[in-house]
């Protein structure tokens, strides 16, 4: 044979790859089959095997940027209905399928998709967790749903009738499509923020799909770490949702889900003040009456019809006291004035043998004094001669003829007129 008619592996290949693409049969396969190997799913790309149920053929399978296709996780093991073209990877020398669809046989991926997160959601506990206690008298209701829809004319209707005095206000959102679900997340954030007592989201009927954005893993996390209490109405009674499983109530319709934001009506208050006023008029005259014989007791006492015996005894006590008081102010007196007296006694005491000495040294002084003493030297006989500028004159040149002169005698004064010289 001929070298030419030989080929090499890649061109045998690349024909078998020509033949797959232009064979329509390939070019989209519906096939059934079991998923085995199921590859690492922290990528974009799922990459895993397809076989038959009795595992005697088997083909490589692989779905790029599956996460937004796909609406149910897999799982080894599951029976899946696939729609793909087949091709043949070249450097390997193997074929696989391309996947374009994939659905789980025998149950919708909608419902298996809800029920895996259900089950995931039920494991961490979110729909066993304590509920929210919704306020038994609401100042603001905060209604999540569509504005076109009846949900929230139903709920303001059914709320004004109860309880007129609380606000409803619309938070409107998108409740169905791809659109809804970031649109629900930013009202409950309002929620929250605005401070509403109790908040309601719901939407209309529909299917499985138009209610699906209330199965949301985001919407129902969300819901559940709500601070405000919400009740959830969504659909028909019928109709169930993640969201119904983890808000705090759960009504059949916006009428009844009103109903629940408001567990106490006007009526209920109405009622409970004629109660209560009923009870307190009662009351009133039940605590009168007894006051009034408690009244005709004290007067009917012996007290009170003689009251001068209520204080006599004490009138008694206060004399008795009075009477000491006296007595003892009386002693306290007397003692206070023989204090005084022997205190003015020693003080007079004290006082002499403290000015004795002094009284003998003046007493020697005043002796001494007396004997120099002008005053005792006049007394002899002698008098003090002064000039009328009241100088003493000590010799008679002091004086001139006809000049007045005051003389001071042991007794007083008298006035002088020098006449002249007397001479021996």
């Amino acid at each position: 044979m001929e070298e030419s008619q030989y080929v090499t592996v890649s061109a045998l290949t690349k024909y078998l790859s020509a033949k797959f693409d232009r064979d329509p049969h390939l070019g989209k396969v519906y096939l059934t089959g079991e998923i085995s190997n199921l590859g690492n799913r922290r990528s974009r790309h799922l990459y895993f095997s397809i076989k038959d149920p009795e595992g005697k053929a088997v083909i490589r399978a692989a779905m790029f940027s599956y996460a937004s296709r796909l609406k149910f996780e897999p799982e080894e093991g599951m029976k899946i209905q696939a729609v793909g073209r087949v091709q043949i990877y070249e450097p390997a020398g193997s074929y696989s399928i391309i996947l374009e669809q994939m659905t789980p046989a025998g149950v919708g991926d909608l419902f298996l998709a809800l029920q895996q997160l259900k089950d995931k959601l039920a494991k961490e506990g979110l729909f066993t967790a304590p509920k929210r206690a919704i306020p038994p008298l609401p100042k603001r209701i905060a209604v999540i749903t569509s504005p076109t829809g009846a949900v929230v004319e139903d709920v303001a209707k059914t709320v004004e009738r109860r309880l007129p005095q609380a606000q409803v206000v619309l938070l409107p959102a998108v409740v169905q499509g791809d659109g809804a679900v970031p649109s629900l997340l930013k009202q409950l954030d309002r929620v929250d923020q605005l401070g509403f007592d109790t908040a309601i989201i719901g939407r209309g009927g529909g299917s499985i799909e138009d209610l699906w954005a209330f199965n949301d893993e985001a919407l129902v996390r969300k819901v559940a770490a709500l601070k405000t209490p919400i009740i959830a109405s969504v659909g028909h009674e019928t109709d169930n949702t993640l969201v119904d499983l983890v808000a705090d109530q759960r009504a059949a319709t916006p009428t009844a889900a009103a109903e629940l934001a408001t567990p106490i009506t006007k009526q209920n208050l109405i009622d409970r003040v004629l109660e209560l006023s009923s009870r307190l008029n009662l009351a009133g005259q039940k605590l009168i009456q007894q006051k009034q014989q408690d009244l005709k007791y004290v007067i009917d006492r012996p007290i009170m019809k003689q009251p001068d015996r209520l204080y006599a005894a004490y009138q008694q006590e206060v004399d008795s006291l009075e009477k000491r008081l006296v007595q003892a102010f009386s002693r306290k007196t007397d003692q206070a004035k023989y204090q005084k007296q022997a205190l003015t006694e020693r003080l007079a005491n004290q006082q002499s043998q403290l000015l004795r000495p002094y009284k003998e040294r003046l007493s020697l002084a005043a002796a001494k004094l007396d004997l120099v003493s002008p005053l005792k030297i006049l007394s002899s006989g002698y008098s003090i001669v002064k000039d009328p500028e009241g100088r003493v004159v000590k010799s008679k040149n002091d004086l001139a003829t006809g000049q007045h002169v005051s003389l001071t005698f042991s007794d007083g004064q008298r006035q002088a007129e020098i006449l002249g010289e007397e001479h021996d």
